[in-house]
């Protein structure tokens, strides 16, 4: 009887360190991104005809030891024009679990578009970027890499988040902007490429 009752409590505890370790794991998990489907910032540029926004629901778990890089490459013609054509990081929050919203907005003028990053409670100055679409016979379309999935992110990995695109042609195929290939392709084939990048990481990284 002693055994069986010995046998049975070493289980039961084996089984609840099991369950909290799933637990923990599950409270732990790094951050996860979506698109903003019912985004007021969205609405507001469509309505107001201001130009292009995409907006995401962004949550960071271990903020207050992370640091988040959002930036945006510009490609013409395969070449990339800069390391980046607007970065924007921020950090060690005062909050341990951070939520809210991350995007990329495009400002259009008739003289010059403006294009600005923004997070939780930042964002960066918008910046001049040239007319577009810069042709006047041109295809372009802004388009998330991940639709309306929930993206689990992993520490010190970069991301594609999305791509805006323009082509000098009347078409424009659709990529996989999950699969590096296809994203190089895509910059090699269409005339100018904005892609939207992130990468989480601790500071010493």
């Amino acid at each position: 009887m002693g055994n069986k009752y010995f046998i049975f409590s070493i289980l039961s505890t084996l089984f609840l360190l099991f369950l909290s370790g799933c637990t923990n794991q599950k409270d732990t998990e790094l951050a996860t991104i979506s698109m903003n489907t019912d985004s007021k910032y969205e609405s507001t540029f469509k309505d107001l005809n201001l130009g292009i926004l995409f907006d995401y629901n962004f949550k960071l778990n271990n903020a207050d030891k992370s640091w988040v890089d959002l930036w945006v490459e510009s490609y013409k013609d395969g070449q990339l024009e800069s390391n980046s054509l607007m970065t924007l990081s921020y950090g060690q929050s005062p909050n341990k679990v951070e939520k809210g919203n991350i995007g990329f907005g495009i400002i259009k003028t008739d003289d010059e578009s403006l294009a600005f990053l923004y997070g939780p409670s930042v964002k960066s100055i918008p910046q001049k970027i040239g007319k577009i679409p810069s042709t006047e016979s041109s295809v372009s379309g802004w388009y998330s890499a991940f639709g309306d999935e929930t993206v689990k992110l992993k520490l010190n990995e970069t991301y594609v988040l999305g791509v805006y695109r323009e082509s000098k042609g009347n078409s424009l195929r659709t990529y996989d902007l999950q699969d590096e290939n296809e994203v190089k392709k895509m910059i090699d084939e269409v005339h100018l490429v904005y892609l939207l990048k992130l990468k989480i990481h601790h500071e010493s990284n």
